[in-house]
């Protein structure tokens, strides 16, 4: 019984009607674009939906979509399949040792005494760009005994989040990191069957994550940030919603905070009020 549904499930194939319908429903609520090249994508992620619900067409999953049952249920779920999540340690290295060089020594001058930065990961995915970060301010605070930092990380996906929190990874997903990093900040598994090493409490118990749409009218954190990073997450809106987005997030930015960009994403031509001080780097007006 369940080999004749799993066939009859990869048979389903979606219309361009049901991807169209689909994909301006995923632009509404989370600023993705799905492009017509992107449907064999979104068909083959979905499957997994049509699965978990027993269904066997891509008609059967819409109307449930569609539903008071679907739209309060349904909308995490799918998000979650189709969002990317792509991510390092480390990546984009020219921003952590902007970060360590120029923007922690200058908030420590600039605030004589103690020193309690903010850094806001958003769209954190699985946890390595949070956690990066927290390795590079513990190091600084080590050395600046006056000196603290917190941390947020957030996501659209509840499935990534729940891997940042776990802090757990694929051993071969910390191989770029320096192994007297990994030795201070990793646990290593004893399975040598599935090598994994799991985020030290240390750094763990730096950073909160929490789950946030950028589509959201406005975001629910109260903080104000001294750094926000935001990088190679808008690459996937289109031009105008980059710029509602980066417009609300400065709104959580400081005067004089930092705004880090992924190397593809520019702000040029856009209202909002950053300078570039290098490339992929801005500062709030």
């Amino acid at each position: 019984m369940y080999n004749s549904q799993l066939s009859d499930l990869f048979k389903a194939q979606l219309t361009q009607d049901e991807f169209d319908k689909l994909s301006r429903f995923i632009y509404k609520e989370s600023g993705i674009k799905m492009p017509p090249v992107k449907k064999i994508m979104l068909q083959s992620r979905l499957h997994k939906r049509l699965r978990e619900l027993s269904m066997s067409t891509f008609k059967e999953y819409i109307d449930y979509v569609f539903s008071k049952e679907g739209l309060n249920n349904e909308i995490i779920h799918m998000l979650d399949v189709v969002s990317t999540n792509k991510t390092d340690f480390f990546r984009e290295p020219v921003h952590f040792d902007f970060l360590s060089d120029y923007v922690l020594p200058e908030n420590m001058a600039m605030r004589q005494g103690y020193c309690n930065l903010k850094i806001w990961s958003a769209g954190c995915s699985t946890g390595e760009e949070p956690y990066t970060i927290a390795i590079v301010l513990s190091d600084f605070a080590e050395k600046n005994p006056r000196f603290d930092f917190t941390i947020v990380g957030t996501d659209i996906s509840t499935q990534v989040l729940q891997k940042a929190i776990d802090g757990i990874y694929k051993e071969d997903r910390v191989s770029i990191i320096p192994m007297q990093i990994k030795r201070k900040y990793f646990l290593r598994s004893k399975d040598r069957t599935n090598p994994t090493v799991k985020v030290a409490p240390i750094l763990r118990a730096k950073v909160k994550f929490g789950r946030l749409n950028f589509m959201d009218p406005y975001y629910d954190i109260t903080d104000s940030f001294d750094v926000i990073f935001c990088r190679n997450v808008l690459i996937y809106f289109d031009r105008e919603t980059q710029e509602k987005v980066i417009n609300k997030l400065c709104t959580k930015l400081r005067s004089g905070g930092y705004f880090f960009l992924g190397h593809s994403e520019s702000i040029m031509n856009m209202e909002v009020p950053l300078k570039q001080i290098k490339p992929t780097i801005f500062q709030r007006e």
